[in-house]
């Protein structure tokens, strides 16, 4: 093992002490309101997300809804959560696309999952893993891209490489809470104008 790697499990052990419940803090109730949320989180807290979402689920409560929606209504409630056209656009295009290919289940596969409209690999990780527990590979958000790089883990800035290379470092059961620890981190310790000075893992960083 080389010492990247250590550092990356030794980084994961304290992770793991501090944020042992570390999980997806977006509130649902199934599988395709999880796809929802986690659509509408894009460049978004998962705060103003959760105060969106329960109008949404109350007014579309089956995916045939959100496939017939009107897509202004629709788009006069998400509005506070940002791209608000381009998400309301991808949500009813899921919508549509998972009555019609997948019966109105969400896939339970990544190849799959990626040609649902909305769902890039970040997505597809999230959702796969907190509706089936499928875990096939490491979801990388704001957070996770920060604190990856900050700790001298990657030296890219493309979300896909830096998943590749966190996957590389880490065994596979770790590769679901790490995102959720990582974050959970970033939120409490070490915030993007943080400067260091109590950072309980300052000593890792590169």
């Amino acid at each position: 093992m080389d010492s990247l790697a250590k550092k990356a499990l030794a980084i994961n052990r304290e992770l793991k002490k501090l944020h042992p419940s570390a999980k997806i803090a977006l509130t649902f109730k199934n599988n395709f309101e999880l796809l929802v949320a986690v659509i509408l989180s894009a460049q978004c807290t998962d705060k103003k997300v959760n105060q969106i979402t329960p109008v949404l689920f109350k007014k579309y409560r089956s995916v045939r809804a959100y496939a017939t929606a009107n897509p202004r209504e629709m788009e006069h409630i998400v509005h506070s959560c940002g791209f608000y056209r381009a998400k309301t656009k991808n949500i009813i295009g899921a919508a549509k696309y998972i009555l019609e290919k997948h019966k109105g289940r969400v896939p339970k596969t990544m190849r799959e999952i990626l040609h649902v409209p909305g769902v890039a690999r970040k997505t597809g990780n999230v959702v796969l893993g907190n509706a089936y527990g499928v875990v096939e590979g490491i979801a990388v958000d704001t957070h996770v891209m920060r604190l990856s790089k900050l700790f001298g883990l990657t030296k890219h800035a493309d979300p896909v490489k830096i998943e590749r290379d966190l996957m590389a470092l880490l065994p596979k059961q770790e590769w679901f809470p790490f995102t959720y620890r990582l974050i959970d981190y970033g939120r409490a310790h070490c915030t993007a104008r943080c400067k260091h000075e109590n950072c309980p893992l300052r000593k890792y960083i590169k």
